[in-house]
């Protein structure tokens, strides 16, 4: 039986259908944190200690949860991933991944340096060249969005809608990411999310929120879609502008009926878009991860031949 390590400090519904889904293929898997891990750099030891991996490395590494903190904890979090992805270990989303979608101002600049349409954003340290630029596009019709840099699930997120709005104007530890804000096409709010695994787009659906945020941990209900050629396409894209193997993409349709990207995550949650579609969403990430795992092992082989 092979053993993977699930990096989180929440398991819940999404740690038990990881389980469940390795388990069916052979599979044991403990749960760990990031918090807990170690680099012990002497003779005989592992290098990289994982609670409930004290004899061996476990056999491949799916994250579900990079802790927050200073930065030298989310750093050392990340060199946990990279190290072990050195060593040969396939991590799922690995580090370089992750890096690229915590900090939104790299995932913004990398889709619009690969030409996917996302909505003009600026990211900024001059408060008052922040409050000149959200100034400028209010009086221009244009409400803004202020999104802390790391973030999840609509924490912290303002919507900028008249110039009084500028007295809460606040930074991400003084770091200013602004949006202009996109109105969907039709009545009322909706956006769309669209999972994405190894370069495929296997599922989708449309999340009508009860205000403009359209986060399920915000009360979003969640409506089953046929996936239309256009936006899986460009959800994939999007995907491997990040260079992820598997990403939640979400994608908004302007009321000119122009698709684009507003976020695309790597450690995304998936139980709302599970209760829509009728395919096992863990089923397929566990397959996708065990063919890393196997195409690892390949290499390997070949190395030592």
């Amino acid at each position: 039986m092979g053993s993977i390590a699930i990096f989180t400090d929440d398991p819940g519904w999404h740690g038990k259908q990881l389980v469940q889904a390795f388990a069916k293929r052979g599979y044991d898997s403990v749960y760990s944190s990031l918090t807990a891990c170690k680099i012990q750099l002497e003779h005989e030891v592992l290098p990289i200690h994982i609670p409930g991996f004290e004899l061996s490395l476990p056999d491949a590494v799916f994250v579900r949860g990079v802790p927050g903190g200073s930065l030298e904890e989310v750093v050392f979090y990340l060199d946990i991933l990279h190290a072990l992805k050195v060593l040969g270990v396939p991590v799922y989303n690995d580090g370089h991944a992750i890096e690229r979608s915590v900090d939104k101002a790299m995932t913004s600049f990398l889709l619009q340096h690969h030409r996917i349409p996302t909505p003009p954003t600026w990211v900024l340290r001059d408060r008052e060249d922040a409050l000149a630029l959200v100034e400028q596009e209010l009086k221009n019709g244009q409400m803004v969005i202020s999104k802390p840099l790391f973030g999840s699930q609509g924490e912290g997120i303002r919507r900028l809608e008249k110039m009084t709005d500028l007295l809460w104007l606040t930074g991400s530890q003084g770091v200013y990411y602004l949006q202009r804000f996109v109105e969907c096409e039709g009545l009322g709010y909706s956006d769309h999310r669209v999972f994405v695994i190894n370069g495929k787009a296997v599922a989708a659906m449309r999340r009508k929120g009860l205000s403009w945020l359209n986060n399920v941990a915000r009360g979003a209900a969640c409506e089953e879609i046929v996936l239309d050629s256009v936006m899986a396409e460009l959800a994939v894209q999007a995907a491997q502008a990040l260079s992820m193997s598997y990403a939640g993409v979400d994608i908004i349709r302007d009321k000119e009926g122009r698709y684009q990207v507003i976020e695309v995550n790597s450690i995304p949650a998936w139980k709302g878009l599970q209760s829509v579609c009728n395919i096992s969403i863990a089923d397929l990430l566990v397959e996708d991860l065990l063919m890393q795992l196997s195409r690892s092992g390949q290499s390997r082989l070949m190395a030592m031949a």
